[in-house]
C-alpha cells in the first residue's frame, strides 16, 4: 500500500535451506537437482556477514572461530581460494590444502599446509577430519563423475563428524564473511525490523 518505488531495507537477510543428510548414513552430502530440504531458516544482521553467520547457525551448522581450514578446491577456483585463505590467515586460522591448491595459495606468499588427498595415501584430509585436526572443510570439484566420487569420502566425513564444509565457492566465500562477524551478534524481532521501513 502507498509503496511508489524500490524499497532497500536497511538490513541484510540469507535464507539457508536445512538438509536432513545426518539422518541417512553413507548418503553423498554434494547438493544436486534431487534434493529436497526439510525446511529453511533465516538470518537477518546489519551486514551481509552477520545474517550468513545466523542464517548458519540456524541451519545447525557452526562456523568455528579458531583452529584449522582444509581447501581443496577445482583449478578454476583456485585464484579465488588464495583471496580466502588470506581472509581466514588474518581471521588466525592454520590453513591446510591439497597439493594443487596448496601451490597456489603458498605461490601468494601465505603459509599453508599440505595434505593429501585420500588416493594419495595417508595420513590424508578424511584421517584429519575424522582426528578432529579440522574444524571447517572448503571443497569445490569439476561436476565430472570421476572428480565427484574421488571427493566424495571428503564430504561424508565432515558430515559423520559434524563439521561443516561448503562445496561451492560462493558458500566459501559467503562463510567467511559471516565468520569476521562472530563476536556480538544482535537478535532482531521481524516487527522491529519492519518498521525501519516506514
Amino acid at each position: 500500500n502507498g509503496v511508489k518505488g524500490e524499497v532497500i531495507p536497511p538490513y541484510f537477510s540469507v535464507k539457508e535451506a536445512v538438509f536432513p543428510f545426518n539422518k541417512f548414513p553413507g548418503v553423498d552430502p554434494i547438493l544436486g537437482p534431487e534434493m529436497r530440504s526439510t525446511g529453511e531458516v533465516m538470518g537477518t544482521g546489519r551486514s551481509f556477514g552477520e545474517a550468513m553467520l545466523k542464517s548458519q547457525l540456524g541451519a545447525g551448522s557452526r562456523l568455528p572461530t579458531k583452529g584449522a581450514v582444509c581447501i581443496t578446491v577445482k583449478n578454476s577456483d583456485k585464484s579465488r581460494a588464495v583471496v580466502l585463505a588470506r581472509e581466514l590467515h588474518t581471521l588466525g586460522f592454520t590453513i591446510f590444502a591439497t597439493k594443487g591448491t596448496a601451490a597456489a595459495i603458498a605461490g601468494a606468499g601465505l603459509t599453508v599446509k599440505i595434505v593429501n588427498k585420500v588416493k594419495d595415501g595417508r595420513p590424508h584430509i578424511v584421517d584429519m577430519v575424522k582426528a578432529g585436526e579440522i574444524q571447517l572443510v572448503f571443497t569445490t570439484v569439476d561436476e565430472t563423475r570421476t572428480a565427484i566420487a574421488d571427493s566424495r569420502h571428503i564430504r561424508q566425513a565432515a558430515l559423520a563428524n559434524r563439521i561443516t564444509y561448503y562445496t561451492s565457492m560462493a558458500g566459501c566465500e559467503a562463510a567467511v564473511e559471516g565468520m569476521k562477524h562472530q563476536v556480538g551478534l544482535t537478535v532482531f524481532s521481524l516487527q522491529e525490523l519492519h518498521t525501519e521501513l516506514h
